[in-house]
């Protein structure tokens, strides 16, 4: 069994159009266009979703991850503080 030919297509169109009209076929074509672009926009947006989880999988298991002793600031060590208080206890 191959494609239809051009007769069994013309028969195909006929029936369409004896089953729905004239006018609703326009409108089901459309219909039919703008769900297409729905789905492929959605199937776009699944993918880019997927590689910028994957990237964020890749950057997080790049990252050296901290013991529970670590911080993941630099000491911080101020001598006006210090000062501050030496002189407040004066």
């Amino acid at each position: 069994m191959g494609l239809p030919g051009g007769w069994e297509l013309i028969l195909i169109v006929l029936v369409l159009v004896l089953l729905f009209g004239a006018t609703k076929l326009p409108q089901m074509a459309r219909s039919l266009g703008q769900s297409a672009r729905v789905f492929k926009a959605e199937a776009r947006g699944m993918k880019q979703d997927e590689e910028a989880a994957k990237k964020e999988k890749a950057e997080r298991e790049s990252k050296p991850e901290l013991t529970s002793g670590e911080s993941s600031a630099p000491p911080v060590t101020s001598t006006v503080d210090e000062k501050q208080r030496n002189d407040s206890k004066n």
